[in-house]
């Protein structure tokens, strides 16, 4: 029977990191290009054979609309070169916040852009920490759901920390902080926020005990950083020994690497799903390669990944 080479390729944002992945797998990086028109228009082309193969792409989505645009067009671009299969690799999902109607008139994005993916024609979902776990729902085609937490989990054990207790920045993180709060057997505190309005946080109090506490919050995503930061000055206001942050995605938008190099954080930690930023020395990075590339390597050779997940 005939084999279907395994083939992997990048957007233009993600090659920093489809490299390291591709380092981890020990296979080349696919040539592929992305001509660009005066009028911004652009044309993803394979420079290889991709017929009968695996071809998986790896592009994370923000900045939102270029970078998913391109995708498709990749995953079309895929299905017409004659791929056997085609897979999105996508370390940061974009529109995941947007994932169900919260005010009239407003469009639930995450479905949206799930359908696009499908009617493209991908064969199936790689992505890490989905805003809502509930997104998987949303296709239907397989998703594999990694978690950063196979990842954070064992580097907080490392850190050695004395009395941590794990903290979610508003209610809505609460799973994911009881989830870590179990994998390393601590207690667990609840920032209950106001909004006035998107990424502007409002009032803001923290239920549990914090004072002489190591404090680790853990979020999926920080965007302007306006929530962790404050989460972490209330803490330690309330008497917290220290405060560190673990996200898997870092967009760090508008203020966001200034607010965290004024604030009583004293480390946040992110993968890089997103292209790493400078800018503090309190901002630092655990790569997604070996766990996005031994997704890549199980799905290719159809044996599980299950235990590539935190459950």
């Amino acid at each position: 029977m005939k084999t279907h080479p395994l083939k992997i390729f990048t957007g233009r944002t993600t090659r920093y990191l489809t490299e390291k992945i591709c380092d981890n797998l020990d296979v080349d990086l696919g040539h592929s290009s992305c001509p660009v028109f005066a009028d911004g228009e652009f044309e993803p082309c394979f420079e290889e054979t991709i017929r009968g193969s695996h071809v998986f792409i790896v592009q994370s989505t923000p900045p939102t609309a270029d970078n998913l645009l391109e995708l498709l067009l990749m995953v079309d671009a895929a299905k017409r070169a004659s791929a056997y299969k085609v897979i999105a690799v996508v370390p940061y999902f974009g529109y995941a916040r947007q994932d169900r109607k919260d005010k009239p008139r407003v469009s639930i994005g995450a479905k949206l852009v799930a359908d696009l993916l499908s009617t493209a024609g991908i064969d199936r979902l790689i992505t890490m920490d989905l805003h809502a776990d509930q997104i998987q729902g949303f296709f239907n085609v397989p998703v594999d759901h990694l978690f950063a937490s196979a990842l954070f989990v064992p580097f907080i054990e490392k850190m050695g920390l004395d009395n941590v207790v794990i903290a979610s920045p508003d209610v809505g993180g609460t799973k994911r902080a009881n989830t870590y709060a179990k994998m390393l057997d601590t207690g667990i505190v609840i920032c209950h926020k106001t909004r006035a309005r998107p990424n502007e946080v409002g009032n803001m109090t923290v239920i549990g005990d914090v004072e002489g506490k190591d404090v680790i919050i853990v979020d999926d995503m920080i965007d302007t950083a306006g929530t962790i930061t404050k989460a972490a000055n209330l803490m330690r206001k309330k008497g917290a020994r220290s405060v560190r942050a673990f996200a898997a995605h870092g967009m760090l938008s508008g203020p966001a690497i200034e607010r965290i190099e004024k604030s009583e954080l004293e480390e946040v930690y992110f993968t890089d799903s997103i292209q790493p930023k400078s800018g503090s020395e309190k901002i630092k990075y655990i790569s997604t390669a070996e766990a996005f590339g031994e997704a890549i390597r199980r799905v290719y050779k159809n044996q599980s990944i299950s235990s590539l997940y935190y459950k």
